[in-house]
């Protein structure tokens, strides 16, 4: 049935926990499949086809389908064909108009599919370089395609250029605070660091009074975390 692998790529996609993200096993795209993407998807996540992308084995089964009806609507359309029917080509009611109507409402939303996968783990990558960071955690890391490593990447270096251009760090404090300072543990050794206020030797299982801005850093790489109450 047309359509049934792509409403299951959504459906995985919809089914993970809000903001985590699935495996993308890696499969590379030849030449020609980005050509084709290229034609039917003008508006295509740059990020996705700057480089050979990856995709999941359903995901491919999804394109391969949407090239499948790109060729029979094609076929379909040949103008010769329909003149040498002696058939107008924009009032044929016969098998060969309905075949094209399927084949296209089909690729439509097959592509609707695709670019809902795409987007929806590009916007959960995006936000994860504002809630964790630059650095990804491994177990992260390894859930990403290569284009999407890109992307996180050239993502981070244009915010980071950002902030620095305009001496503001936009990452921390998303939730206005009520109090600049916060009581922290350190679950992890981290060493001596020089803080905005003042250096402090963040040894394993210490607790200090920072600055929040000095400890958001810290927090959001699981190294030390927020006492409250």
């Amino acid at each position: 049935m047309f359509g049934r692998t792509a409403c299951q790529l959504v459906k995985e996609l919809s089914s993970a926990e809000k903001g985590q993200l699935t495996d993308f096993n890696e499969y590379v795209f030849s030449p020609n499949m980005h050509k084709f993407l290229c034609e039917i998807v003008p508006v295509w996540p740059a990020f996705f086809l700057a480089q050979s992308g990856a995709a999941s084995d359903m995901f491919d089964q999804v394109v391969k389908e949407c090239s499948t009806h790109y060729l029979e609507l094609q076929s379909l359309m040949s103008m010769g064909k329909i003149q040498d029917e002696g058939m107008d080509i924009q009032t044929a009611r016969n098998a060969d108009h309905f075949g094209m109507v399927i084949h296209h409402l089909s690729l439509m939303r097959n592509k609707r599919c695709l670019m809902a996968y795409v987007y929806n783990r590009a916007e959960i990558i995006r936000n994860l370089r504002w809630k964790i960071g630059p650095v990804l955690p491994q177990e992260i890391h390894e859930k990403l395609s290569y284009s999407e490593e890109e992307y996180f990447k050239n993502h981070s270096t244009a915010l980071e250029s950002y902030m620095s251009e305009m001496e503001l760090d936009l990452t921390v404090d998303m939730v206005p605070p009520k109090d600049p300072y916060i009581q922290v543990r350190v679950l992890e050794d981290i060493g001596e660091v020089l803080l905005s206020d003042q250096s402090a030797n963040l040894a394993r299982h210490s607790m200090h009074f920072l600055k929040r801005i000095d400890a958001e850093q810290f927090i959001s790489q699981g190294l030390m975390e927020e006492l409250t109450g």
